[in-house]
């Protein structure tokens, strides 16, 4: 991990929003333990590097497509914590006025399109989206978010193929976090990476460590530039974790605490911590005032969702296209 020529500032800004993500997805975990929550969700807790890393080499007008897990997503690209959190709640003040939940929040705005539920629904949207760019000549990049599992669906092939034959301005990010469900990465595909099957497509393949907040921001830089410049598409794959299950109904019978303790130990944000304290970029005891300000800022959250208003059913069927 280096720090590179970026600025202190910025770097702390990074540990920030890492240390916001991983706040707003431990208060979501109580919330949904308290029974407040409608349906599932989907954690991605140990994951934060990833959404960080990428989303800070987008501009503020650049797009993302999320997943279902993708809460750090839609906090790395810039949302308001309060609106997230009452999307979250189902209140009328969330950025989908309750309708979209944990696995539908969507900013617009803000250039993140959308989470969706469909296991690589995000990516021929983002294909399209790409498309869109190119036509529009606007200059902008989409990164599609997915999983390991997500690589393995015929959408994945059909979008990376047809953007890579026209060289649209998409980066296509996987999140490999070892488990698509319960199934074992290395039971479900050949290859012994995700970004070996970028020659497929003409296209660069690159994986890079995932628990890396810097490594993740180097390469999704370069690949940003490169579609930005006309280069086209690049499948970039981040080896990280996910402490928690696949969801909350998950038993997790099919891994080892051994395994999980293993890779807590290169938690991304103590790795970023360790890092700048090393190099006196964090003085002691910043790092608590960063997390505590973190912390703060999702309960005010909380609050501002609790005093927000449920959706009238009476609207139900408002912006519904059918």
């Amino acid at each position: 991990m280096k720090t590179a020529s970026l600025p202190t500032e910025r770097l702390r800004a990074m540990l920030a929003t890492m240390l916001l993500i991983r706040a707003f997805e431990e208060k979501a975990e109580e919330l949904y333990g308290l029974g407040r929550v409608h349906g599932t969700m989907h954690l991605s807790i140990g994951q934060e590097a990833v959404a960080v890393g990428v989303c800070e080499a987008l501009r503020p007008d650049d797009y993302i497509l999320s997943t279902h897990r993708g809460h750090g997503h839609c906090l790395a690209k810039g949302a308001d914590v309060r609106r997230m959190m009452a999307e979250f709640l189902g209140k009328e003040t969330g950025y989908c006025r309750g309708r979209g939940g944990s696995m539908h929040i969507a900013d617009v705005e803000g250039g993140n399109l959308g989470a969706n539920g469909i296991v690589g629904g995000g990516l021929p949207i983002a294909t399209g989206v790409g498309l869109s760019i190119q036509v529009r000549g606007s200059g902008q990049v989409c990164v599609a978010f997915f999983g390991d599992g997500a690589a393995n669906e015929g959408a994945f092939h059909e979008s990376v193929n047809l953007a890579s034959i026209w060289d649209l301005p998409v980066v296509f990010v996987c999140e490999n976090n070892q488990y698509a469900m319960s199934m074992p990465v290395r039971q479900s595909m050949r290859v012994e990476r995700v970004s070996d099957r970028a020659c497929a497509y003409g296209i660069p393949g690159r994986t890079v460590d995932g628990m890396d907040v810097l490594a993740v921001f180097e390469a999704a830089s370069e690949a940003v530039e490169r579609a930005r410049a006309g280069g086209g598409p690049t499948l970039l794959e981040c080896v990280t974790y996910r402490y928690r299950g696949h969801s909350k109904s998950d038993r997790q019978r099919y891994r080892t605490r051994e395994e999980v303790a293993r890779w807590r130990a290169q938690d991304p944000i103590e790795r970023l911590r360790r890092l700048l304290e090393e190099q006196g970029l964090v003085q002691p005891g910043e790092f608590d005032a960063l997390a505590a300000a973190a912390r703060e800022q999702v309960e005010e959250a909380v609050r501002f969702a609790e005093a927000s208003p449920e959706p009238d059913p009476s609207t139900l069927l408002e912006d519904v296209y059918a």
